[in-house]
């Protein structure tokens, strides 16, 4: 281990923040000759028109905190993004035309708003939009940018719509039936905006997945539902009522269907299991299924991947070595065709193993252990993922890099409520908000002791977001186990919390405990790190943005106030911008600041 950090500009880790990542790129589906890219090549993550036939990039956003989602119109006209303030994620929806120029408002008449959720027709006619506000989530449709049409309004969090590709049907995932995270399909015509048929396996299951037939009149949807406990992919008419599973026998974990082929006759399915992910092909024609023979790595990160119209599938791809780059794969072997867009070289890392311990409650936790050079026992860096509702993946990762090249172990765990560990792990933690991660985050710490690889007396807590909030909170409930915390864009106090966020994130909240702060107070209470303030031992980094909705600010300062007056050590970083740092700069920066804590704890 170095004995004080490597800042140099030089410095191999440096380099691989100031790699150009390809967070993903999608194709305009009638204009082969046209598509969007998101990318930090010049320095934090905007939106870029891409010339395929050129295979050039023309930069169109340039939001001073980056901008991460959008969408391109079906015929290649328009890109879609939501435009905020400062990174904040409340704003409105514009377009920008392909080649550039000022941004059209999509909803001038409405009030600022937290949506991720704007979708356009295949054959380009109709947009549909899901907008949450205090009386509940509202989806419209809107034609050559016409009036708002209310499609349906739902009282809890919903998303969508989604369109047949003649734009006659709407697709709405909703979880008013559940009052939890798990969602239904409902289906409505889009002209007379009645319901024609909804899909629900009842308490406990979810549907996700959805993704309609790119066939002209036909309404069939492809979906998955977790009802044998795993998400398994199936078709489903809504005129008729009809579904059948696909029969996928020997396969493990989660499926999910991610495209269908232009000509409707196969469909790409997404296996990850125990958060390794393979790609398959079924063919409707024949009902057979072909695994796909990709390389070992990190596939569609962002989001997913699609069918081109000559049949070859365009994706992302990176590990922990090696950046996100976007590629094609080979549609029958699923092998890499083509590089299409991709950064420098970046110093080679340290590889990714994936590991296996008991928790406290008696569970397998699958992990990834990362090593640096020389013999153990190391210094060691625990990380907890964001979501809950997601999973850690290798994949690329200059942070745990940056660790590993300072002589420091890197472990990342999918704790209790990870995906693709089936229904019951995933659900476990519901209601009861970091009782069961806290336990396998010291399952995790004695399984690192015990084995040699960790000093015991040097293991360092991060995440961010959720993994931020797991940081503070299990610094408090087993204090006597960290050597230091920090935590990023963390939640300190979900009272506070839910008073401040913006309305999706309040629906999200009510779905985990099963209602506001004041009808479950208790279980809010017991969830939130600002009970334990006076267990606190070890001294903790916050790293939080100042206009950050999802974790808001008002909570982390109460915190920071609660701690200080019971005289605890804790620093806190705040940076100019919404729910983690998108530039390479502040990447860095912030880095810096986790190792010189690191470093300035060991003494």
């Amino acid at each position: 281990m170095r004995n004080v950090p490597d800042l140099r500009d030089s410095a191999p880790w440096k380099k691989r923040y100031h790699a150009e990542t390809i967070l993903w790129g999608r194709q305009a589906h009638n204009n082969p000759k046209r598509g969007l890219v998101c990318t930090n090549r010049d320095g934090i993550y905007q939106l870029y028109a891409w010339d395929i036939p050129a295979n050039r990039l023309t930069r169109l956003t340039d939001q001073p905190a980056g901008v991460v989602r959008g969408k391109i119109s079906s015929h290649g006209e328009w890109i879609y993004f939501l435009q905020d303030e400062g990174g904040n994620e409340i704003g409105h929806f514009v377009r920008v035309p392909f080649e550039g120029g000022p941004a059209q408002d999509l909803t001038p008449g409405l009030s600022p708003y937290s949506s991720f959720n704007i979708h356009e027709s295949r054959d380009g006619s109709t947009l549909g939009f899901t907008i949450p506000g205090p009386g509940g989530f509202s989806v419209y449709t809107m034609q050559d940018m016409g009036e708002l049409t209310p499609l349906i309004l739902l009282e809890r969090a919903s998303f969508g719509p989604l369109f047949s590709a003649n734009s006659a049907l709407a697709l709405v995932s909703s979880t008013d039936h559940s009052k939890t995270l798990d969602t239904h399909l409902i289906v409505l015509e889009t002209g007379t905006r009645q319901v024609l048929a909804e899909l629900w396996d009842g308490e406990g299951t979810s549907i996700s997945g959805a993704i309609f037939s790119p066939l002209d009149g036909d309404a069939r949807i492809a979906a998955s539902s977790n009802v044998t406990g795993y998400p398994r992919p199936f078709l489903w008419d809504p005129h008729s009522g009809d579904r059948r599973f696909l029969p996928l026998e020997n396969i493990p974990g989660d499926v999910q269907p991610w495209d269908w082929s232009y000509d409707g006759r196969y469909i790409l399915l997404n296996q990850i299991h125990h958060a390794r992910s393979r790609l398959y092909r079924y063919d409707l024609e024949n009902d057979t299924l072909k695994r796909l023979d990709h390389p070992e790595g990190v596939l569609g990160n962002w989001y997913g991947a699609d069918y081109l119209p000559e049949g070859e599938i365009l994706t992302t791809f990176q590990d922990p070595s090696t950046p996100s780059r976007l590629v094609t794969l080979d549609g029958a072997s699923g092998e890499i065709r083509r590089v299409l867009l991709t950064g420098e070289r970046v110093p080679s890392g340290r590889s990714w193993k994936s590991v296996t311990f008991e928790s406290e409650n008696g569970d397998a936790i699958q992990a990834w252990l990362a090593l640096p050079e020389g013999d153990g026992p190391f210094p060691t860096i625990l990380h907890t993922h964001g979501g809950p509702t997601t999973v850690q993946t290798a994949a690329f990762s200059p942070e745990a890099q940056a660790f590993l090249d300072h002589g420091f172990a890197f472990m990342s765990i999918n704790f209790h409520g990870s995906t693709t560990f089936g229904r019951e792990f995933e659900h476990s933690i519901r209601g009861n908000l970091g009782e069961l991660e806290v336990r396998d985050m010291a399952a995790a710490y004695h399984w690192l002791v015990g084995n040699g690889f960790a000093r015991p007396e040097a293991v360092f807590l991060t995440g961010a977001s959720y993994g931020g909030y797991l940081t503070l909170l299990a610094l408090g409930k087993r204090p006597e186990l960290w050597a230091g915390g920090m935590g990023v864009v963390a939640i300190a106090d979900w009272f506070l919390m839910y008073e401040d966020s913006a309305d999706t994130l309040k629906g999200i909240q009510r779905a985990f405990f099963g209602g506001t702060p004041e009808e479950t107070p208790e279980a809010h209470s017991k969830s939130s790190p600002i009970t334990y303030a006076e267990n606190y031992r070890a001294p903790l980094l916050v790293i939080q943005g100042s206009n950050d909705s999802r974790c808001p600010s008002r909570q982390m300062e109460r915190f920071e106030r609660k701690l200080k007056s019971l005289g605890k050590s804790i620093e806190v970083h705040w940076f100019d911008a919404g729910h983690g740092a998108l530039s390479q700069a502040e990447q860095i920066e912030h880095t810096a600041l986790k190792l010189k804590f690191a470093h300035r704890v060991l003494g």
